[in-house]
């Protein structure tokens, strides 16, 4: 030890700028060395000395990272990386308080006791420390620095009420996944700090943070050691932590380094308790405020002077008993273990016989368990690369490059990234040894870019989980207060500032779904911001569209292509809707009253244009007297009004005021009034609307599909919405207004009382079978009886002749003349059938419907239909009739073949309709003969 060293203890709390003294201090000096206690905290300072010094000066060695570079004159160590007798002229040891901890004490305190820089030595840590180091320490000078802020406690605070640029600090892997989650989903995200982190993650977690687009950080204690970071307020989710051995309350200066952090600068700072976390014991809490802590009484040892004869002489060394009151032996540590462990195994001890050899064997085990699997499989791995070492000289290139792939990967959730790491950070440190490997350079980039790869892999994931981007970047661009800048799709798709925050329903913004809490509300509040002028321009295109773009929906409402913009709303008179708009209050007044005129305008010219008919009948001044309000009410029936409505007032009119109405196409139906114009689709679309809201009801009767004579029967429809729709209900099915006027007057000319069948023309026009037809005219007031009789077939020999029968092909060649005798001969044969033929086969049977007025009681429904269809006793009786079961025709006379209701029972002929005229046989036909034979036969 240089007997001239100046040995100082710079001793205060958190933020007194210890760290920054000794760094001025070092770039003092022409060479220097400073032990950090954490990686992290390594990189951070190696940055700040190169950004003074430049990289040519300045090396970087820790367990998994070494960079030196040939002029290295300044060394950022880790505490345990620290190289020993470099003769540097400054040497500096931080976070000295460290000595008393149980793990990684021993360390510190050899560097305590034996690191000494030629000029001058600087400890940094708490003033916990002082009684310690004076007594172990000789002629060591004292510097006191205060802090530069003051802090406070605040108690318990939930996460929901926590303010921006806070810190939640957990001691487990789970705690802080947990509260980072948390925090995600109520405030927007989270950056996660751990020291199990590698720099390269923790960095870019850290700039998360720093840089604002995350308000708030979870991390583990690794925050305590001198991370420099924006903080306000340090909430503790626990008091408790693992040391490695058992679960133990944190001391008052371990909660103190950690709360510390809150407040940098000469900015104030808070701390308190979150989560299930207790309240702290008010002593507990005053004496952090006051920085005044019980002072360290024991430090962590381990002998220094090993010997390495064999591997127990090592064993002896290292369990020695320190020879100062306030020295205790540290546990047995990792490697101490490892080494009990492999000096057990006859290989290993076999090998490890002489110095050198244990002295490779001691260098092995202290490779640190980064894995953290299990005790036994560290030390089988251990015991490898020692087999390696020993037997080799180095490990081998194939060996190491399977171990390194096996772990290049960076699929995987966040657990599996973190573990390669962890696996990673064991390879690493095996490339930074001196001769361990063949090519140091080429496995120390190797290993490297592996670990680089895992922790930008293990950032995104991590961002990806606990922070939500698109929030975070709104967040800060409003807290900067700059214009945000909105982009709108052709699908409706908003993007703000790049990200995804929703989708522009016409002049409504419907923000992400999965959005909530305070994302949901920074979403809205910085999508609207920045829409504002895109409902402007919006609404000023929605004013200048055509008509052709805006439409309406059967439901009421009003459509800008496939957006809602408003929806029609009653008015004092059926033909005079209001709308009210569908626009934002973000949108402004302004707009909602340009879209609100644009959408009336609309609507006014759409009734215009297809009510024009019954418009012009309202505003004909020529009616007077009962015309004028007999058009007053077909304007308020929009069109179209039932015939038993209004049927005193249609008596009541006379041909002129007739005359005067059909003028403006009134027709006067049997069953309805109504006027053709108006039952086009699209009126009769807006007519079932507009009566619709003038009824007041919840949902809206559809209009059938255009050109339909007959729709099925909606049974739930509301009352009149059959004859707004232009039909009228006939059963299970309704039939088109126009045409059921048509079948009123084919109907008008049948004997309804006497009974008459459906004729073609009827079934041809409402498109039905005879079935449909029958319920149709029960629908309309008919009864309908259903019969069965036999089917008669016509099937002349003329006509057989005149379709054209084929010749045999035998017969192909024969003349013309004879074969086409042949031919006819042949068709005569098929024609006859023998009597006794004709008798057996059972004739044909067809059904038929007889139709007679029921009056009133039978329309609506099928209750007039004969109970023989549904399996009663009427129609059988009554549905065959004498003579062959024809129905009556008109006055009651028979109908068929004329003999009336006397006709002598037994055998009949029945035709389907009138024999046709048979045409005169031509004379100067050449078959005129056999033809003639034929039908004298």
């Amino acid at each position: 030890m240089p007997q001239n060293s100046r040995i100082t203890a710079v001793l205060g709390p958190t933020n007194t700028g210890k760290t920054h003294y000794a760094i001025e201090r070092m770039l003092a000096y022409r060479t220097g060395i400073i032990g950090l206690p954490l990686r992290l905290l390594a990189r951070e300072v190696y940055d700040k000395i190169v950004a003074a010094r430049g990289p040519s000066v300045v090396a970087l060695v820790t367990g998994e990272e070494r960079i030196v570079p040939d002029r290295a004159q300044y060394w950022v160590c880790t505490v345990e990386a620290m190289p020993e007798g470099m003769g540097c002229d400054f040497l500096a040891v931080d976070e000295i308080q460290l000595c008393a901890d149980p793990e990684r004490g021993h360390v510190f305190t050899d560097r305590l006791l034996r690191a000494r820089g030629t000029q001058e030595t600087v400890f940094l840590g708490s003033d916990s420390m002082r009684p310690a180091i004076a007594a172990l320490v000789p002629g060591v000078n004292f510097m006191r620095r205060e802090r530069m802020s003051q802090l406070e406690y605040t108690g318990s605070r939930k996460i929901s009420r926590m303010k921006p640029r806070s810190a939640v600090v957990g001691f487990s892997v789970d705690d802080v996944y947990a509260f980072a989650e948390l925090i995600r989903r109520q405030k927007g995200g989270a950056a996660v700090v751990m020291g199990a982190l590698s720099p390269r993650t923790r960095n870019a977690q850290v700039e998360l943070y720093q840089n604002g687009d995350v308000d708030f950080l979870v991390a583990t204690d690794a925050i305590g050691m001198g991370l420099n970071l924006d903080i306000n307020h340090v909430a503790f989710s626990s008091t408790v932590k693992f040391d490695g051995r058992r679960m133990r309350m944190l001391m008052p200066n371990e909660l103190a380094q950690i709360a510390g952090r809150a407040g940098r600068g000469m900015s104030d700072g808070t701390f308190g308790v979150t989560g299930e976390a207790e309240l702290l014991d008010e002593g507990v809490a005053q004496a952090i405020r006051d920085h005044r802590f019980a002072p360290v009484r024991k430090l962590q040892w381990r002998n220094a002077r090993l010997q390495f004869g064999t591997p127990d002489a090592l064993i002896r060394s290292l369990e020695a008993a320190p020879d100062h009151e306030m020295l205790v032996r540290s546990r047995d540590a990792d490697d101490l273990l490892a080494l009990k462990s492999l000096s057990a195994e006859a290989e290993v001890a076999a090998r490890a016989s002489d110095g050198p050899s244990v002295k490779l064997l001691w260098d092995v085990c202290r490779v640190p368990d980064f894995r953290g699997i299990s005790h036994s499989e560290h030390a089988q791995l251990l015991e490898t690369i020692y087999g390696y070492l020993h037997e080799k000289g180095r490990v081998p290139n194939d060996w190491m490059a399977r171990q390194v792939q096996r772990i290049d990967r960076t699929d995987g959730d966040i657990d599996t990234l973190s573990k390669r790491l962890s696996f990673i950070r064991t390879w690493t440190y095996v490339a930074q040894r001196s001769g361990w490997v063949d090519d140091e350079s080429h496995w120390r980039g190797e290993t490297r870019a592996v670990e680089d790869r895992l922790s930008d892999a293990l950032h995104e994931r991590l961002t990806q989980r606990f922070v939500d981007r698109r929030t975070s970047v709104l967040l800060r661009r409003l807290k900067q207060k700059e214009a945000l800048l909105a982009e709108v799709n052709d699908k409706g798709e908003v993007t703000v500032e790049g990200e995804f925050v929703g989708r522009l329903e016409g002049f409504r913004f419907r923000q992400d779904q999965d959005a909530s809490g305070q994302e949901a509300k920074t979403l809205r509040q910085a999508s609207l911001q920045a829409l504002a002028p895109h409902f402007s321009l919006r609404a000023d295109r929605f004013y200048n569209a055509p008509d052709t773009e805006i439409d309406f929906t059967e439901q009421g409402g009003l459509m800008w292509g496939s957006e809602a913009v408003g929806k029609l709303v009653a008015g004092s008179d059926p033909l005079k809707p209001t709308v009210t708009a569908f626009v934002d209050d973000e949108a402004g007044a302004d707009v909602a009253q340009k879209v609100e005129r644009r959408l009336q305008h609309f609507i006014d010219r759409k009734i215009a244009a297809l009510f024009e008919p019954l418009l012009a009948l309202g505003r004909d001044e020529e009616l007077s007297g009962l015309a004028r309000g007999f058009a007053f009410q077909m304007v308020e029936n929009l069109g179209v009004i039932p015939r038993a409505q209004v049927a005193d007032d249609v008596k009541a009119l006379d041909q002129d005021a007739r005359g005067a109405l059909r003028k403006h196409g009134i027709r006067f139906g049997q069953f309805t009034i109504f006027m053709p114009l108006m039952l086009k689709p699209a009126p009769t679309r807006l007519r079932l609307v507009l009566w619709a809201l003038a009824k007041g009801l919840d949902v809206f009767p559809e209009a059938p599909p255009p050109g339909l004579v007959t729709v099925p029967t909606d049974k739930g429809a509301p009352e009149g919405a059959d004859t707004m729709s232009g039909y009228r209900v006939a059963g299970e099915r309704s039939i088109r207004i126009d045409m059921l006027e048509r079948l009123a007057d084919m109907l008008r000319v049948e004997d309804s009382r006497g009974g008459f069948e459906a004729k073609a023309d009827m079934l041809s026009i409402t498109g039905m079978t005879l079935e449909q037809f029958a319920d149709l005219m029960q629908g309309l007031g008919y009864a309908a009886e259903r019969g069965e009789r036999a089917k008669v077939k016509a099937a002349p020999v003329a006509e057989a002749v005149a379709e054209g029968a084929e010749a045999p092909a035998e017969t192909a060649e024969a003349p013309a003349e004879e074969a086409s005798v042949e031919a006819v001969a042949e068709v005569a044969e098929a024609v006859e059938t023998p009597a006794e033929t004709a008798d057996a086969a059972e004739p044909e049977v067809e059904v038929f419907f007889t139709f007679t007025w029921g009056g009133r009681r039978n329309q609506g429904g099928n209750r007039g239909r004969g109970r023989n269809e549904r399996g009663g006793d009427r129609g059988a009786d009554r549905g065959e009739r004498k003579g062959g079961g024809k129905p009556r025709g008109k006055g009651g006379k028979p109908r068929g073949d004329g003999k009336g209701r006397g006709a002598p029972k037994g055998a009949k002929s029945f035709e389907a309709r009138p024999p046709k005229k048979e045409k005169a046989i031509d004379p100067d036909n050449p078959f005129a003969a056999a033809l003639m034979g034929l039908k004298k036969g």
